[in-house]
Order: structure tokens, then sequence, then C-alpha cells
């Protein structure tokens, strides 16, 4: 039993340690292997040393030797560079945290990044590491690589405690010494840049970099010359960021040297930040070449400063203004001062520029604000500048070369000065000038009784009187008329006066229309026998003078005035061989005026008098006992003159031919027609009379009752009662009695309303109505006349209606009014009206067609006035750019510049300046702007557009200052022009994107 437990024993026991022998070989084996790895690890052969690391890792057991095996794994991947070397330091940190060799594996993956240029990554490991754990040479590493990770987070200040732990490294100490002088550098420290700096300044490898920074430490510490000296040793060995850099300190050196010329190569070399300059560098250069006598260049750098609002901006703008004056380009300079001047930076400037641009402002006009304020606000900012007197009379002369009147009479009625006396005369009559041209006659003659209140030149005394008397006349005063242009007459300095070759002329008229024809064919004499140069109103003074001489029954002296008129080809010649052929029955040549009067008829054809010459020449065939030739002219005038006044009178003057050579019966049917077509006109009176004084001569009462009775304008039994009720009311209108003559002719009216005098009552219920300003009242008995057939008071009422609607607002209603009376008018300026006005309501309508068929017209007709020429024009420019016929637009505006005065005068220059702009001349397009802004300032609209324009050709002319400037300046100072500051944004908007390309002071 012993036996066999001892050899049971002994079976176990070799059993167990043949097992011990054979786990004890394994683990020598592990270990060998192991030791074997770490021995080439330490002799650098590190790929084989991964192999068997990673070989032992994966058959150990032990724990500690797999950790080891893990750490030395990933380190050799780090030394090899392998890609993921990270990854498998990451997994050993992660797996095996409380191993001995942690703090070393922070340190490996620190280097690994910080060699990547992983500076971020790095600095994170690197803050892992316990820096007590790390040698005396890992320590140097460890500090510059962590100092120069702090540097690339931006984190200066632990850095530099970092890089201050090397400085006395053999390896390290030169880099770290570098950076912690660029740090000092970045920090404008110059005095610690410039230790470090010198420190390395032996080593090659920091000589080309030390070079541009100490250049840049010299300049910014103000030591010019040796940044000048330094820039450019530097500038050979410098890349091409740097040199752009070295020469605008090389540059900008110069010029705080005050070495322009020297400065201005390197300027122009300079590229800018990432490609653009700011208003700094735009202004070096400038003023470089300003100081060189460069003034295209300088104006070239100036205005490239958009937007600016500092020092550096007034300083640029104000040299820009003085290179614009030296180039005389003075609108483009009054701009750059006015800029200069709104800042206050510095205030030698400011006044300075101030000075300038109200200087220029009276030259050349200005469109912003009126010039006269500009002055005054220079003398009020400024009341002690030595050029204050200057300045002074300069605002004395503004009030009139800038024609600003309205704004001009405001301030000199608040400064109601003896010493502006005189400018208040000159500004109060070129006031009433221009109120007179814009047809404000009332507002027009208040202006000249106020310049005739302070008479002190002599010579505007006579002119306000020349133009009281003007005005006076066209508001129908010829009495008060006559006296000033007698009193204008009078005085010493008159004939040195514009006015006074034609105050003759004006004496005739205004004796015209007192009916004092004797003196007025005088006064029209005296101008014939004066003025020789004026073939319009010479010729017009001789038609006059007939019609004096011939309402005075001076019928000789007439046909010679009447022949002169012929002789001129005047427009009115119809008008005087008509007059002239009626001139000879009146001294009893009736065989001259038939004569005549037939020669007329075929001389003229198409004239308005034909009708005229007809029943006249009818009515002298009449009087010479030629009644066939009489019946036949009177047929003629029938046929051919449907609508004439005369046409009623023919066919009665017929029935009396007829009646007196006793035909009664062809007389009967005359007076019937006349009596039927024409009712309640006075020939219808004529006629039914006269019908009667036939039928009672017959015996035939009875059929003549019967007849009146269809008549509704006769009332037999009612007669004595309705002449009665009429010729009250007559009598108190022509006695001027309106609102009597209105309650009799209303009384009437009702009473009778198909009476014998309906018709002229009517009329003349009009007519008071008309007299006492109830304009819409008359409406309806004009509307009557107007509806009744052709008659004497027809046109007149066509004319006075048409004027009351238009006066009104019923435009609509007006157009067929207007259009009747263009066809049916006898005088002339009725029919000039009537076109005038169906231009105007067509335009207002829209319908351009119609208004420019309309205003052709107006040009056509030779009684046409230059005002109503000027309108026309204006009409068909306008319905031209309405239509997008701006070639049409751009010949009609020219025409317009010729003629018009006041606003359209602006409207046609801001015209011309636009048709000049979009042909790209610029500079011509400005020069109009510019006579806009001197001549019409007071038209504020048309300055504003014309100041877009000029800012649009300034931008042409590559002059972005002046384009943007006074884009700005529209945008403030224009509010009130919604439409104008909008095109003035939108052009802003796009040349600041474009600049922005180039200039980095712009956002």
């Amino acid at each position: 039993m012993r036996k066999l437990s001892w050899l049971f024993f002994l079976l176990v026991f070799v059993q167990t340690t043949t097992l011990l022998a054979q786990k004890s070989s394994i683990y020598t084996n592990d270990l060998k292997d192991y030791n074997r790895a770490v021995s080439l690890y330490k002799d650098n052969q590190y790929a084989s040393a991964q192999f068997l690391f990673e070989k032992v890792k994966e058959v150990t057991k032990d724990e500690e030797v797999k950790s080891d095996c893990a750490y030395y794994d990933a380190s050799c991947a780090v030394r090899l560079g392998h890609a993921n070397a990270d990854a498998l330091m990451e997994n050993f940190m992660e797996e095996y945290p409380t191993s001995s060799k942690s703090n070393q594996a922070y340190i490996e993956i620190a280097h690994y990044y910080f060699n990547q240029g992983n500076y971020a990554e790095a600095l994170k490991r690197f803050e892992k590491v316990d820096e007590s754990q790390l040698s005396a040479k890992d320590k140097d590493r460890f500090n510059f690589q962590k100092g120069y990770s702090l540097f690339s987070s931006n984190n200066k200040k632990e850095a530099k405690t970092y890089f201050n732990k090397v400085l006395k490294s053999e390896v390290y100490g030169s880099q770290a010494k570098y950076y912690l002088g660029f740090m000092a550098y970045e920090g404008d420290n110059y005095q610690e840049a410039n230790k470090y700096f010198d420190q390395v300044s032996g080593d090659e490898k920091y000589a080309e970099k030390l070079s541009y920074y100490q250049a840049d430490m010299s300049f910014k510490s103000g030591n010019f010359e040796k940044a000048i000296a330094l820039g450019q040793k530097a500038m050979g060995k410098s890349n091409a960021q740097e040199k752009s850099e070295l020469n605008k300190i090389i540059g900008e050196s110069y010029f705080n040297l005050k070495k322009y010329s020297e400065a201005i190569p390197y300027l122009v070399a300079y590229k800018g930040k990432r490609g653009k300059w700011n208003n700094t560098d735009y202004y070096q250069l400038g003023y470089a070449y300003y100081k060189q006598n460069d003034f295209e260049n300088a104006i070239a750098q100036f205005n490239k400063i958009v937007g600016g609002k500092d020092s550096v901006a007034q300083n640029a703008y104000y040299h820009l203004g003085e290179s614009y004056l030296k180039l005389d380009k003075k609108q483009q300079a009054l701009n750059a001062f006015k800029n200069a001047s709104e800042m206050s930076f510095d205030a030698a400037i400011q006044e300075d520029a101030h000075l300038n641009y109200a200087k220029l402002s009276y030259e050349l006009g200005n469109s912003y604000q009126s010039v006269p304020s500009v002055l005054l606000g220079f003398i009020n900012k400024y009341p002690n500048n030595s050029s204050r007197s200057v300045v002074e009379k300069l605002l004395i002369d503004s009030y009139i070369s800038s024609k600003n009147y309205k704004a001009a009479l405001v301030l000199l009625e608040k400064n109601k000065t003896p010493e502006n006396k005189l400018a208040y005369q000159k500004v109060t009559f070129y006031s009433g000038l221009e109120l007179y041209t814009d047809r404000n006659y009332a507002s027009a003659l208040q202006m000249f009784q106020k310049s005739l209140a302070n008479s002190i030149d002599a010579e505007f005394t006579a002119r306000a009187t020349f133009w009281k008397g003007e005005t006076e006349y066209v508001l129908g005063d010829y009495n008060k008329s006559l006296l000033s242009f007698k009193q204008f007459v009078g005085m010493s300095v008159a004939a040195s006066t514009p006015e006074y070759k034609n105050s003759n002329y004006n004496i005739a008229y205004a004796y015209f229309k007192l009916k004092e024809y004797d003196s007025a064919g005088d006064a029209f004499q005296k101008f014939i026998d004066k003025v020789k140069d004026d073939k319009t109103r010479v010729t017009d003074a001789y038609l006059r003078l007939a019609d004096c001489r011939f309402v005075t029954t001076k019928y000789w002296p007439a046909m010679d005035a009447y022949n002169k008129v012929i002789e001129l080809k005047s427009v009115d010649a119809d008008y005087a061989y008509y007059q002239k052929a009626i001139c000879n029955g009146f001294v009893g040549k009736n065989d001259k005026k038939i004569e005549e009067l037939n020669s007329f008829l075929l001389a003229y054809p198409k004239s308005s008098y034909g009708d005229d010459a007809l029943f006249e020449l009818a009515n002298t065939y009449v009087a010479t006992n030629k009644q066939d030739s009489a019946l036949k002219t009177y047929d003629r005038l029938i046929s051919e003159y449907k609508n004439s006044t005369f046409t009623s009178r023919a066919i009665l003057r017929q029935g009396l031919v007829y009646y007196n050579s006793d035909r009664n019966t062809d007389a009967l049917v005359k007076f019937k027609k006349v009596a039927a077509e024409y009712p309640k006109t006075p020939e219808a009176l004529e006629a039914v009379a006269t019908a009667r004084l036939i039928y009672v001569d017959s015996g035939k009462v009875g059929e003549y009752a019967t007849w009146v009775r269809t008549l509704d304008f006769v009332a037999v039994t009612d007669a004595d009662l309705d002449n009665d009720t009429y010729e009250s009311a007559v009598k108190q209108f022509e006695q001027n009695n309106n609102t009597q003559a209105i309650s009799g002719f209303r009384a009437y009216i009702s009473s009778f309303p198909n009476g014998i005098h309906a018709l002229k009552a009517n009329f003349y219920l009009a007519q008071a109505y008309y007299a006492e300003g109830q304009k819409e009242k008359a409406i309806p008995n004009y509307e009557y006349v107007v509806n009744e057939p052709r008659n004497e008071f027809t046109e007149q009422s066509l004319a006075r209606l048409g004027q009351i609607l238009l006066d009104s607002g019923a435009k609509e209603k007006a157009i067929p009014v207007l259009a009747r009376l263009e066809n049916e008018a006898d005088l002339s300026q009725n029919k000039v009206f009537s076109q005038a006005n169906l231009m105007k309501s067509y335009y207002e309508k829209k319908d351009y067609a119609n208004a420019v068929v309309y205003a052709e017209k107006v040009l056509n007709n030779p009684k046409t006035d230059d005002n109503v020429k000027s309108d026309a024009q204006i009409i068909i420019a306008r319905s031209a750019m309405q239509t997008g016929d701006e070639a049409k637009a751009k010949a009609a505006y020219a025409k317009v510049i010729l003629i018009a005065k006041g606003e359209l005068a602006a409207e046609s220059l801001y015209y011309d300046a636009y048709f000049k702009n979009k042909e790209n001349k610029f500079e011509a397009s400005n020069t109009v702007v510019q006579k806009l802004a001197k001549n019409y300032a007071s038209y504020r609209y048309y300055g504003a557009k014309g100041l877009v324009l000029m800012a649009k050709n300034f931008y042409g002319l590559k002059d972005s200052f002046q384009a943007t400037y006074i884009l700005e300046s529209v945008i403030q100072n224009f509010s009130d022009f919604p439409d104008v500051v909008s095109e003035a944004q939108t052009e802003l908007s796009a040349i600041k994107g474009e600049e922005a390309k180039t200039n980095s002071s712009i956002k």
C-alpha cells in the first residue's frame, strides 16, 4: 500500500515538475524576446523592436509586460512616423492609465503632434505631462515645444514663460529668443524685441526676417532714416508680401521726412493689405504727388478716398480741392472743399475749406443750397475771418447771380440793414421779372412795387417802373399802365435801359386799350420812326396805326399803313388787305372796294376773313344796285361758310333784297329759313318783323299768325312785357351794376325761358356772373348760348366756358368745348387759346399722341407767343420721353432751350445734360449741369436731378470721390424729392460696390 502511494506521489511530482519546467521555459523565452526588443529599441532599431514587442504582447500573460509592450509598440510607431502612431499611443493611455510609462507616453504623443504641426493637440498632451519626472534633456525639448504650442495658440503670456526656461539651451535658446523678440515686436515693445533680436542676429536662419522686423520697428519708433536703411537691406531677401510691406515702410518713412519725390516709387509699389489699399494709403500717395505739383496724379489718388470720416479724409479732401483749383476744375473743387468744411478734425482746415467753398459757390452756383445761405453761413460761423468783407460783398451780388430770389428775399427780409437796400431793390426787381415770366402777374406787381419803394439805383428804378406798367397792362389796369410807361420815359436813365426801345410801343397799346385812338396812333408812329430792327413789332405797329386811323375815320392814312403791313408780308397781311378794301368804301370808291374784295378772295382763299369779305362784298353789290351779284355772293357765303356768324345775316339780307325788289314769295322763303334755323337771334327777330310786313301788305294776316305760333321765341301777346323785362336788366348790366343785372336777367329767363331776348339774356347773365367772380354759376348760361345755332355770342361763350371748366379742374368737360372753339373761332387768339389748352389737357390725360398733335398745331400757328411755344415744345419733349422716343425728345428740348425761361429752362437744361451723359460726353454734360446750378438754383428738383447726372459723369471720368460725395449730398439734402434720392442711393450702392474691390476702407 505504501509502495503504491509513493509511486503515485512520484508520478504526481514528476508531472508537476514537468509542468513547472514548461511554464518557466515559456516565460523565460518571452522575457528574452522582450529584453531583446528593449535592447533593439535603445539601439534605435525601431522596426525590429516593434515586431518583437507586438509578438511578446500577443503571447505574454504578464499584464505589466503586456502594458510595456503596448507602450513600446506605440513609441516605435511614433519614431517610425507610422500613420497609426497616434491611435496606438492613445489606445495605450486608455488601456493602461496607471502604467509607469503614462507620463512618457504623454510626452511621446505630444512630440508626435508637435512634429506633425498639430500644435493644439500637442498642447493638450503637454498639459498632462508631469514635468517633475522629466530629465534635464527632455525638459528643454518639452519647454520649447510647449512654449511654441502656446505661442501658436495665441497664448503669448504662457508661451513667454516656457521660452524663458530654455534661453540658455544650446539647442533651443536661439529659437526661444527669436520668438520672444517676435512677441515683443507684435506687442510694440521694441526695446525688448531689439534685445532678443540682437542676440540672434548672427544666426543666418533669422537674419532675413530680422531685417524686416527691425525696419518696421525703426519706422514705428520714428527712426525713419534707420527704417529706410534696414528696409532697403531687407528687400532683396524678402518674399513678395514682405516686399510690399517694406515698400510701405520705406515710402511712408520718406513721406514723414517730407522727401516726397523719394517716397512716391515706394508708395506706388505697395500692394496693400490682402490686395487692397485703405484711405490713408491713397492720401499719402496723393499728398506726395500734390507736393510735387503733379496735380493730375494727386487727384487720381485723393478721389479714391470714398466714405472717409476722419482727419486723414479731411486733409485729403482739402488738398483735393486745392489740386482741382490748380487745374481750374472749379466744380470738382467746390465739392471737395464742401466735404472738408463739414469735418471738424482740424479747425483751421475746416475754416479755409469753408471759405473756398463759399467763394466757389458764388462763382459757379450751388445746387445743394442757395448761394446767399452759403455765404451767410460762413459769415455767421467765422465772424472774425480776415476775408469777411470780401464774402459780404459776394453775398450782395449773389442774390442776383444765383437767381434764387425766393431764398434771397427771406434772408434780406431778416437783414434790413441800410447796406442791403440796394441788394433788396435788385432782388425784388428780378423776382418780379421771374414771376412775370411765370405769369404770376399779381405777385409780380407786388415785387415791382417793393423794388420801387427802395429806390437806390436809378437804372433799376426806371426798369421796375417799366415792368410795373407791363404788369398793370396785363392785369387790365390800362390807366395805371399808361401812367407808369409815361413815368418811365420821363426818367433820365430810361434811354440806357433795354426796355426803352419798346416804350412808345407799350404806350401806344395802353392808349389803344383805353380807346384813345388818336394818341395811340401817334405813339405807334413814334415807335415806327425810331425802331427799325424789330420786324415783328414794327409790322404790328403799322397794323395798329392803321386800325387807329381807321377808327378815327382817317381812311387815307389808314390805307397807307395797311399797305405797309401787306408789303412786309405780315401774318396779318390778309386782315390788312381786307381793311384796306373796306376803307375804299368809306372814301366813296365802292368800285375799288369791290375790286379789292374780289382780289382779296383770290389772294387769300384760306383766310379767316373770307366770310367777312364775302358778306361785305355782297352788301356793297346791294349798295351799288347789283342785286344779282349780291345774291350770288350771299349764296357763296352760305355755301362755303355754313357755321359763320354771317350765314344767318346773309340769308336775311337775301330776303331783304327780294323784299325790296317786290319778290315777296322769295323773300318769305328766306325769312322763314332764318326763323327756323336761327331762332332767337336778332336776325330771326328781324326776319319775323319783315315777314309780318309782307303778310300785312298782302292781306294774309291769318297766315302770319298761324306761322308765328310755330315759333317758340315769339309771343305776340307778351311781347311788350318781354321787352320791358329784358331792357330793365340790360340797363343795369350796361351801368356795371352786376348784382342788379344778375337779378334782372334771372327774372327774365324765369318768366320768358323762350322769349325774344332769351339768347342775349343768358349771355349777359353769364357775363355778369363772370365779372362778379361767380364763374361756376355762369356755366349753364354759357352752355345755353353755345347750344343754340351759331350766333354773335357763340365764340366768346365757348372761350369763357372753356376757361371756367379748365380753372375748375373739369378738364374732361373742357376738351369738347375747346375742340369746338378751335373749329369755330374767328379770332386768332381764341384759336391759340383752344389749341394750347387742348395740348395741355391731353398731356395731363396721358394721351400723348393727341398732346403732340396739338403741340405741333400751336407751333405752326404764327400768332402763338414764345411762352406758349415753349409749353408746346416741352409737351412734345415730355410726351416723347414718356413714349420712349428719346431722339424726338432731344430735338424738342433743344428747341425749348432757345426760348424757355424759368422752370422750363431748368428742365430743358437738365435734359440737355441728360442726353450728353447718355452719349458719354461727360465733361460737356457737367458744363450744362453747372449752368443749371448757377442760373436756375431756385428750381431745386432739376438741381437735384442734375447733381445725380453730375455724379454719373464724374464716375464716367474715373473720379470716384466726386461721384460718391455728390450722391451722398443728394441723399442728405433732397429728401423732399424721394424719386431723386432713390436714384442717388441706387447709383451710390453700385459705385461703392465697385470701389470696395480695391479700397479696404469702404464698407
